[in-house]
């Protein structure tokens, strides 16, 4: 690997910084500390800043010779709810909330590569440093757009990186095209009519209803959308009922859909909106349908995600560059790419063995009570940030 001498030297403090904020999780908009702490060291390094875009966002602006190009690069801040089953160092100190995603790693990096772009400047633009709340469901990349961010920060591309379990330390990933799935989520509530279960007759039982109802929905899956448009349809709660010897008053079911395309999803949604009142209407039930889109699809532009490639190729080898597997995953960056041309690619994470004792029994997945970022990442992720800003501004505009 061709890492920058000056990152791998300084990565031990970085390292530090980052198990620092694992140790510290805050959850979507409630960064205060994280965008403190990121703000200071930004300041500390001569980099003005910008802060309250999306609540707790902060921009950091780079600025070297006189064109008027740039460019943004990205980290997610923010943690989870969840209780941390690892108990070494820097396990987290706040029950409930947790970095088992890696946005500490991924604001880490970004750290790294400002402190290398501050001290050098070795190019020809401006390079805006997004540290951007609340990924995990808040939309905080489309609050930091609705704020202004694109228009107070032009730029004529932007790029995110997540870590990857599993992945090799040493390899990323990047592919044009659909890389992550849309994040929606349904409601479904069947209200029948209670009574003695031992006298169904005079009842309008809803369970019923409902197991008809899930099992209905796969059928959208395996004969109303083409065999080659990727969706998934997962029902992940049913409630329903307090007594064994009573027939509920309603049932009501919710989960969540995925597909990498809009018109797929329009199709998913007005087939379970079809399916659950005409079911309901067969058994004389009441049907409340919802249906919330939350994020978008997260689509790679071409020349980007090629561009990423090349960059990465010079630092890891072409072998090391892999095909970025779409994941039926969601990430708000996607409202990053529907403003702006970018990429948003992985980097190898490991298989876990970076752990020290202490660890949790889980597996070191993203989202796992036992999972911790390898901060043997943080000079590769912060060198491929700052080759990635010198490659963007050494070729001409598109």
């Amino acid at each position: 690997m061709k890492l920058i001498d000056s990152l791998v030297t300084q990565s031990a403090g970085i390292a530090a910084l980052r198990r620092d904020l694992h140790a510290h999780p805050e959850l979507c908009y409630e960064e205060h500390r994280t965008a403190d702490l990121v703000a200071a060291r930004l300041t500390e390094w001569g980099i003005p800043i910008h802060r309250g875009l999306g609540r707790t966002g902060v921009v950091g602006i780079v600025k070297g010779g006189d064109s008027p190009r740039a460019i943004g690069l990205r980290a997610d801040m923010d943690a989870l709810p969840m209780q941390e089953f690892n108990t070494f160092a820097h396990a987290s100190r706040h029950p409930g909330k947790m970095h088992a995603c890696g946005h500490d790693g991924h604001t880490a990096m970004l750290l790294a590569a400002a402190q290398h772009l501050a001290r050098n400047r070795p190019f020809d633009g401006t390079v805006y440093l997004i540290f951007q709340p609340a990924e995990e469901g808040g939309g905080g990349a489309r609050e930091m757009i609705k704020d202004g961010l694109f228009e107070q920060f032009p730029m004529e591309a932007v790029f995110g990186m997540h870590n990857w379990p599993g992945a090799p330390v040493g390899s990323f990933a990047a592919s044009p095209g659909p890389v992550m799935a849309s994040s929606n989520e349904f409601k479904i509530t069947i209200r029948g009519k209670s009574g003695h279960a031992a006298l169904p007759h005079n009842t309008i039982d809803p369970v019923p209803v409902a197991c008809q109802m899930v099992q209905a929905f796969q059928t959208i899956i395996t004969r109303n959308k083409k065999p080659i448009d990727t969706a998934v349809i997962s029902v992940t709660m049913i409630h329903a009922g307090e007594a064994t010897n009573v027939v509920p008053d309603n049932c009501e079911i919710q989960g969540t859909v995925r597909t990498f395309t809009t018109p797929v999803l329009d199709l998913i949604e007005r087939r379970m909106r079809q399916i659950a009142e005409h079911l309901c209407a067969a058994h004389d039930c009441v049907c409340e349908f919802a249906f919330e889109r939350n994020y978008p699809p997260t689509i790679n532009a071409v020349r980007e995600a090629n561009f990423a490639r090349e960059v990465m190729a010079d630092i890891v080898g072409a072998d090391n560059v892999q095909v970025q597997e779409p994941t039926m995953g969601a990430e708000d960056f996607a409202y990053m790419l529907q403003a702006k041309p970018g990429a948003y690619c992985f980097i190898g994470n490991g298989d876990g063995a970076h752990r020290e004792i202490g660890h949790g029994g889980g597996p070191c997945m993203l989202h796992n009570t036992s999972y911790d970022f390898n901060d043997d990442l943080i000079p590769l992720g912060a060198t491929y940030w700052v080759r990635l800003a010198e490659a963007w501004f050494a070729r001409p505009t598109a």
